[in-house]
């Protein structure tokens, strides 16, 4: 009599990280957003994103919000540990970026990973060292207020994943989308942005989005464009900037859009 064998095994947890990376984690440019949208739901009035090879080799994203205790350092990089969620009715009334939890230890896992925070109302921050999802120390560390996390080596432990990155300058140009969308959509926030040696974008704090406008893109770009505002008794509002009429723009990558933004 021969037995069935069950062909369906429950993964580990390492496994099972690496395979839930696949859904956060596509490219150096989804870790800048991930990164720079927790920087943003942390309080930040500056955020700071360096990349190295197209964000291939280094991704670091240093801010200067809340921070984070040591016990919740901990827990942020476990899955599912979120500061956003406490109930099922949570959902319905959610401002942040993030919530899922998934973030940080989905990037951790594909990774060597640095992650170095100190709460506003601390002196001592934590340091919490992983490489390829595995705990390698958690230390006590001297740093300011805010949080910095620093990726290298994106995939080095998933080649197949490695060998779908783009060549560095292709990823650098979807990582400078990220940012600009991001410095956009924030215009309170001041932000600097550096692949490698290089100074690509570096704006102090904005009072509208019109000032943000003309900072990013210039006055020849910002002067052709006409401010609009619509809204109804639904709570819809719709604003922006849009081209004037006989004003074209060759490219569709200086389109924005933000839904609740």
């Amino acid at each position: 009599m021969i037995e069935n064998q069950s062909k369906i095994r429950v993964m580990d947890e390492k496994l099972a990280s690496q395979v839930a990376a696949g859904e956060v984690v596509e490219s150096p440019a989804s870790i800048v957003k991930e990164l720079i949208e927790n920087s943003i739901d942390a309080g930040s009035s500056n955020i700071d994103i360096i990349v190295e090879r197209g964000g291939k080799a280094l991704v670091k994203v240093i801010d200067d919000g809340d921070g984070m205790t040591r016990d919740d350092a901990v827990l942020s990089i476990e899955r599912h540990a979120t500061s956003k969620l406490s109930n099922k009715y949570d959902l319905n009334n959610i401002s942040t970026y993030g919530f899922r939890g998934e973030a940080l230890p989905s990037i951790a896992s594909v990774s060597d990973f640095k992650l170095t925070s100190t709460h506003k109302e601390n002196d001592i921050g934590t340091e919490i060292i992983l490489k390829g999802g595995k705990l390698i120390g958690v230390n006590e560390c001297g740093t300011k207020r805010g949080t910095q996390v620093e990726v290298r080596s994106l995939f080095h432990n998933i080649p197949a994943r490695k060998k779908f990155l783009k060549s560095d300058s292709v990823e650098f140009s979807k990582i400078e989308k990220i940012v600009l969308t991001a410095a956009i959509s924030t215009p309170n926030i001041a932000y600097s942005f550096h692949h490698g040696k290089r100074l690509v974008i570096k704006i102090g704090k904005s009072n509208c989005l019109e000032n943000r406008i003309h900072e990013l893109f210039g006055s020849e770009f910002s002067e052709q464009l006409l401010n609009l505002e619509q809204s109804n008794d639904k709570e819809i509002r719709i604003s922006g900037f849009v081209s004037r009429p006989g004003i074209k723009f060759n490219q569709r990558k200086q389109q924005y859009l933000f839904v609740n933004g």
